[in-house]
């Protein structure tokens, strides 16, 4: 009996992709070039590339005036219509509010009285989140004496100043550029003169 004999090596033998990876493949593929394609000129600071800031036009906005019968205008030019002030954010159902807003509505009634600093500036509230009734009770308690534009569905807060809860302030220049935004309870620290005016002594 013979030996079959060796058949001599041979080239490589060129196996066929198995379908399953040419799928894995094509399915990266195509979520890298959706991913590409989607992110360019995209990132986290673009989502809120419209928020007001430092330096950035005040929105314009209006509302129900809670101290009066007509409405709240805040136009594009300042908030006194080409006149610097200051836009105060709060609401009845805010902790902090209650303790801030009675001193500060007394420093604003106070300052315009005495033609103090505060005479240069036009001072408006937004009450957000509140019932009519809850909101205008709380403004009066407060000695509110400005006008207070009625935000119950965070409109203004939220919608045009990408606010998340209260109390903020917005310091603005006559031009209708903001000049600062203060989250939380103010203090005199970074404020100017006109600034510090608004707030209570001893902060």
């Amino acid at each position: 009996m013979t030996a079959t004999p060796a058949t001599p090596d041979s080239a490589p033998v060129v196996r066929k992709p198995r379908k399953i990876f040419l799928l894995v493949g094509l399915v990266l593929a195509v979520a890298l070039g959706i991913g590409l394609f989607t992110s360019v000129g995209t990132n986290d600071n673009n989502k809120t590339s419209g928020a007001p800031h430092a330096g950035g036009p005040l929105p314009s906005f209006s509302g129900t005036d809670l101290n009066g019968s007509g409405q709240v205008s805040v136009p594009a030019d300042g908030v006194g219509h080409g006149k610097a002030g200051v836009v105060l954010f709060f609401g009845n159902w805010c902790s902090v509010c209650h303790q801030e807003l009675p001193t500060l509505a007394t420093a604003v009634r106070q300052q315009q009285a005495a033609k103090g600093g505060l005479a240069r500036i036009e001072v408006v509230g937004v009450d957000s989140e509140d019932t009519t009734a809850n909101a205008k009770s709380f403004i009066h308690a407060s000695g509110v004496s400005f006008p207070v534009a009625y935000d119950p569905n965070l409109i203004i807060t939220s919608g045009d100043f990408y606010f998340r809860g209260d109390p903020y302030a917005v310091f603005v220049k006559s031009d209708g550029t903001i000049s600062k935004i203060a989250r939380g309870p103010l203090t005199a620290a970074t404020f100017t003169a006109d600034e510090r005016a608004l707030i209570p002594s001893g902060t």
